[in-house]
């Protein structure tokens, strides 16, 4: 078995130049769990923050330590209590913590997926993580049928997949985003309003498509001024999740103004594993996928030696779908 292998590694709270690539000693599987040569591995803006020293109420790290959680790759080796079944079989999965972005990673036996036929490697790792919190999303949400609904950072990984699901509901769908190139990929997966929120004024576009009334459901994955903003635009009696935080927090609202209009407030915790009341599982995000549900949109591959370009392209808003690191 290899005794090194090359990772990336936060080596400090920082901006991207604290991503090195280093070489570490290779880990062992233990008791259910299992060790995969990593392929490909998945990157979602959380983690930029979490690189940054956001974050640090919800996620338990510190430096140095290898980033990353989902990935796709072939089965090396397997723990006590794991069949051996497993090795030599294409899987995608979840690290326990972090630890994904490197050619070897340990992860629980338990959450892993061996790749359905007619999914490539590419697509599965792209929908695994986006996915997953994409149909926590759907079903936390009232039903979304006949509804306006809003999405905010509509051509990012997950938006992208929240306008698909929404519109497949029967939605009247309103996607938010920045730019012309990000429009025209929300317009490509059926948004039936699109709004640019770089602009000024841009909640009043939502307000008319609504008749005035506002969205009965808004998907909130930007954040900060943005989020607060859409909060405003959530319809008396509404639903309203304050899920992303690439502008530098979750959205802000006033509990007491949220109460008075009986909006109903979803937040971070609601879509922790360790926390949530949904059921979702990891297995529905493939088949779903598999069925042309979830369409991931995958913009670039990065090298693992890019890791740090890729956290950059991410936070300076560059990419029109998602990034994906190649490892091997």
């Amino acid at each position: 078995m290899t005794t090194t292998m090359r990772a990336a590694v936060v080596t400090a709270f920082g901006d991207a130049d604290v991503i090195q690539l280093q070489h570490l000693p290779a880990p062992t599987p233990g008791p259910g769990e299992v060790l995969v040569d990593v392929q490909l591995t998945d990157l979602i803006f959380v983690e930029t923050a979490i690189r940054s020293g956001q974050h640090g109420g919800f996620f338990d790290v510190t430096p140095p330590y290898v980033p990353g959680s989902s990935f796709g790759g072939v089965v090396r080796a397997v723990g006590d209590g794991v069949t051996a079944d497993w090795i030599g079989k294409t899987v995608t999965g979840r690290t326990a913590s972090f630890g994904a972005h490197a050619e070897q990673a340990v992860a629980p036996a338990e959450g892993l997926l061996e790749v359905p036929a007619g999914l490539t490697l590419e697509t599965a790792v792209a929908v695994s993580g986006d996915g997953y919190t994409a149909l926590m999303l759907e079903e936390l949400a009232p039903d979304l049928a006949d509804k306006h609904v809003l999405v905010t950072a509509a051509a990012g990984g997950m938006g992208i997949l929240l306008v698909q699901l929404a519109h497949q509901a029967g939605a009247h769908v309103i996607a938010a985003a920045r730019g012309e190139a990000k429009l025209d990929l929300v317009k490509a997966h059926h948004a039936d309003v699109v709004i640019d929120y770089s602009r000024p004024g841009w909640e009043k576009t939502v307000l008319e498509a609504t008749n005035g009334a506002g969205a009965g459901i808004v998907f909130e994955g930007a954040g900060g001024t943005l989020g607060a903003t859409a909060f405003t635009v959530t319809a008396d009696h509404g639903w309203f999740s304050a899920h992303g935080a690439p502008s530098g927090g979750f959205a802000s609202y006033d509990e007491a103004e949220a109460e008075r209009r009986d909006i109903t407030v979803k937040g971070i915790r609601d879509l922790r594993v360790d926390t949530t009341t949904t059921t979702v599982s990891a297995t529905e995000v493939l088949t779903r996928a598999a069925r042309g549900e979830l369409v991931p949109v995958i913009d670039r591959v990065y090298p693992l030696d890019q890791l740090a370009e890729a956290h950059r392209a991410m936070t300076s808003r560059e990419l029109v779908g998602k990034a994906l690191i190649r490892v091997s």
